[in-house]
């Protein structure tokens, strides 16, 4: 049986309708949000002009995927319909896939219709803040696409996820939490999938910490690990400020995702973060 470093060193590819990502080199994913109450004010697009005017910077900034959501989750946000999601999410989906032929485009939802509806518009990966559990038909549907999936950790809905912050042994049972439901992915034949310990989500800051102080023990799980801190919660209260004033924060603990094997970070700000990689890079090399 190999070791589980030896799982680790592995170089990790994800098939993007035909072409290969490596991760050898981390990469980012750069947020794009088609709402109007994204917690991050700065991050919210909803003409067409902005939202080509954001996925054109984000690409030119180094940013490797782009991460599109019509359904903000930020704790106690308001429901928004399938209907209303659908019109978000795949208009801007199919305006930056025209725009921008080559972009790997990522949407950020739990519901199986709207990933399957942007997949025919031109997305390439699916990410999901349920890991199935809001959607009984997402997993058979990222399956039959044969899509690269993020299984992101996180209990209840965004409405509820606050009351749901009990755990005995967090990091133990989120591993359990992601190896039953690789192994379910995967016995459905699914081949990428990427895992994300959903920093915020279902979690108090003291708990996102010891998350983050632990990341590096999701390596046994042979799957490539995004990580989402930016401008979160739990930087901006602990230095007591507002997301607004998160960047420095967020750098820093970019930096640490890195270190402890983060392949992909999911950020608002992509110049910052490519800047973190190279800077990352370069100890590598030289160590």
């Amino acid at each position: 049986m190999k070791s589980d470093s030896y799982i680790y060193r592995q170089t990790k590819t994800l098939n993007i309708r035909g072409r290969l990502m490596t991760l050898s080199t981390p990469q980012i994913m750069g947020i794009l949000n088609v709402t109007p109450d994204s917690f991050f004010a700065e991050n919210r697009f909803i003409t067409e002009a902005a939202i080509l005017a954001q996925a054109e910077k984000m690409l030119a900034e180094g940013a490797s995927i782009i991460d599109i959501g019509g359904y903000s989750s930020r704790p106690g946000t308001q429901d928004v319909s399938l209907e209303e999601e659908l019109s978000r999410t795949v208009n801007a989906v199919k305006l930056i896939a025209k725009r921008f032929p080559n972009a790997i485009l990522s949407v950020d939802t739990f519901r199986s219709e709207v990933a399957r509806q942007a997949f025919c518009e031109g997305a390439c990966i699916i990410n999901d803040i349920s890991g199935g559990e809001l959607d009984a038909n997402m997993f058979s549907t990222v399956a039959s696409l044969n899509i690269p999936y993020i299984l992101m950790h996180m209990r209840g809905t965004p409405q509820t996820m606050k009351n749901h912050t009990t755990y005995d042994n967090i990091v133990k049972e989120i591993t359990e939490y992601f190896q039953q439901k690789i192994s379910i992915l995967q016995n459905m034949g699914l081949k990428d999938i990427l895992i994300d310990p959903g920093f915020g989500f279902a979690k108090t800051t003291e708990q996102n910490f010891r998350l983050l102080s632990h990341l590096n023990h999701f390596k046994i799980l042979g799957a490539p690990l995004l990580v989402g801190l930016s401008r979160k919660s739990m930087i901006w209260k602990t230095l007591n400020a507002e997301p607004s004033n998160a960047l420095n924060g967020t750098t820093a603990l970019n930096m640490i995702a890195l270190i402890k094997g983060a392949s992909i970070l999911r950020v608002h700000d992509v110049k910052e973060a490519t800047e973190v990689i190279k800077l990352y890079s370069a100890i590598n090399i030289n160590t």
